[in-house]
């Protein structure tokens, strides 16, 4: 990999980690477009690596908020009378929220890494998950804020979370229609999405810069990856003020149609062979 293809890549999952298009998605794509095999090993450990310049973004973003949750959930942990603040009841919303993709992730890493690394399974995706995000839109009362948090809604949110290890379906795009169909507002249910990426990411960003560093070392290199990933963290931080402001007035479903449009592009180009799956 050159480093005006990791400029490149930085540059889409700056853009799409946040927004409900599917940063995967768009990866795959664009590492195929550029000729990159997206089932090799390194490949795959760079896609999910440069994801850690979009959490660092998060956390420069949302640095006091994540600093009062900390505090908040630390002091709760040791002394019973500060339990009773919304900051500690985060703290562990988000723990909890994480656990299930936590162990998906890494029970289904072999699948992840290969079957699903496919632009068939990237475009039915986009498209059929696209119902979800309309449904979720349609659905949605958006009557409860962030004090109105439960332990269930970042369960069931977490939950749904999973689904965001198949490419094309978008992490935010389920966390947030997950926290829509819960009755929270955009804002709320978009800002959850947030802190729940920073452990999920984080995670999957170290886990394959430890397991696969070998494999990155041979066939993308370090300095793309490096580059690639700060690319990403710039871009990201100015997509998540963007989005924050965006659904605050506007429905997660005006990205449907460019959703649709791609998956059935995406199709009619593996259909005619203009694309290789993998």
């Amino acid at each position: 990999m050159n480093l005006l293809q990791a400029v490149v890549l930085g540059v889409v999952e700056g853009v799409s980690e946040f927004l409900p298009i599917s940063s995967t998605g768009h990866l795959t794509i664009t590492e195929n477009l550029l000729g990159l095999s997206v089932d090799d090993p390194g490949v795959t450990a760079f896609t999910a690596i440069i994801q850690l310049g979009a959490i660092a973004a998060v956390i420069i973003y949302f640095r006091t908020d994540i600093a009062l949750t900390t505090r908040a959930w630390f002091r709760g942990v040791f002394t019973p009378s500060a339990r009773s603040g919304f900051e500690y009841r985060l703290g562990w919303y988000v723990i909890v929220g994480s656990v299930p993709i936590g162990v998906v992730g890494f029970v289904g890493r072999d699948v992840v890494s290969g079957p699903l690394r496919s632009l068939w399974v990237v475009a039915a995706a986009l498209i059929l998950w696209s119902v979800v995000m309309v449904a979720a839109e349609r659905r949605a009362t958006q009557s409860r804020g962030e004090q109105d948090l439960t332990l269930r809604d970042t369960i069931v949110i977490g939950a749904v979370q999973c689904l965001s290890l198949i490419p094309g379906v978008s992490r935010s795009g389920a966390t947030i229609s997950a926290g829509l169909f819960r009755g929270l507002d955009r804002v709320t249910a978009t800002r959850l999405s947030f802190f729940l990426s920073i452990p999920a990411l984080t995670a999957a960003g170290i886990h394959q810069s430890v397991t696969e560093a070998g494999a990155i070392s041979t066939t993308v290199g370090w300095l793309p990856t490096l580059v690639g990933t700060a690319v990403s963290m710039v871009v990201a931080y100015a997509s998540i003020a963007w989005l924050l402001r965006l659904v605050a007035h506007h429905p997660i479903s005006i990205f449907v149609g460019y959703r649709v449009v791609l998956g059935v592009a995406l199709l009619a180009a593996l259909y005619t062979g203009a694309l290789n799956a993998t």
